[in-house]
């Protein structure tokens, strides 16, 4: 029964997971990370230059776009993330976070 219920919530969170990236082309968004969030985030979002600097690798695509239209409107105050925002359009924002959220993160919960 365990198995069956792990298969079943394995099955939701991917059908999840590809709704969510939906709105993204995963591959425009993996090229302009590359150029764009690389040097700090790592290629990946998955390590980041200085330990201060957050993985973006699997992280939900709602709340990095929620965060990097903050960044980009000045409700979200970094002086180096609202110059990057600044220059993404609504498209970059959604195909760079359909890439990281696509990602799978360093980030777990161990049991």
């Amino acid at each position: 029964m365990r198995g069956l219920f792990a298969i079943l919530i394995c099955g939701l969170a991917s059908a999840y997971s590809a709704a969510a990236v939906a709105g993204g082309d995963i591959a425009a968004g993996q090229a302009k990370a590359k150029a764009v969030c690389g040097a700090c985030h790592g290629e990946n979002g998955d390590k980041p230059l200085q330990p201060e600097y957050p993985v973006l690798a699997g992280q939900h695509v709602d709340y990095l776009a929620k965060a990097l239209k903050d960044y980009k409107s000045g409700a979200r105050k970094n002086a180096i993330m609202g110059g990057q925002a600044q220059a993404l359009s609504a498209k970059d924002i959604d195909d760079v976070t359909a890439w990281f959220s696509s990602r799978t993160g360093p980030l777990y919960v161990k049991h």
